[in-house]
């Protein structure tokens, strides 16, 4: 039976097939999924914030597009992932809260999507498939056995993609 492992805000698990990794409370955070589909090795990085320059004191990489995406492919390679193959999918980046102004500063989710897109194209992985923005947090699973990514959303339909 395959275990279904939990990842935290700016956290980050991988796992092997026929494993998945979870998250909750994907507001305007990102849920980034990458897997091999030839060693069906994956993972799923909870990014909370886009850019770790603009933070002091902060230690953890899986906290920011620009360190954690980075740090999910390492992990993976050195899990026996291969860097040529991996693929991604994308879930988050919600605007929760509606304000008057379009501040950049609370466009959060907007950014953070920029930021692992950006950071995803760098390192050449192609994004399959993506379920970001709107006004809605979200849960999401990852399966890397077949590359599902299951979003999950109060008073939503589930969808798969």
């Amino acid at each position: 039976m395959a275990d279904i492992i939990k990842v935290g805000m700016a956290d980050m698990k991988i796992c092997k097939a026929p494993d998945g990794v979870t998250t909750i409370g994907l507001g305007s955070c990102v849920g980034v999924a990458v897997r091999d589909p030839v060693t069906k090795i994956g993972g799923l990085a909870h990014v909370m914030l886009p850019d770790s320059t603009r933070i002091t004191n902060s230690t953890n990489v899986y906290k920011f597009a620009d360190t954690g995406v980075d740090s999910l492919i390492n992990e993976l390679v050195k899990a026996g992932a291969s860097k040529t193959r991996l693929v991604a999918k994308i879930a988050g980046g919600a605007q929760m809260f509606a304000f008057q102004n379009k501040n950049d500063l609370i466009r959060v989710g907007d950014q953070n999507v920029a930021a692992v897109k950006a950071k995803l194209k760098e390192n050449g992985i192609r994004i399959l498939a993506e379920d970001t923005g709107l006004n809605f947090g979200r849960t999401v699973i990852f399966y890397p056995e077949t590359g599902d990514y299951v979003i999950r959303a109060v008073g939503k339909d589930e969808r798969t993609i």
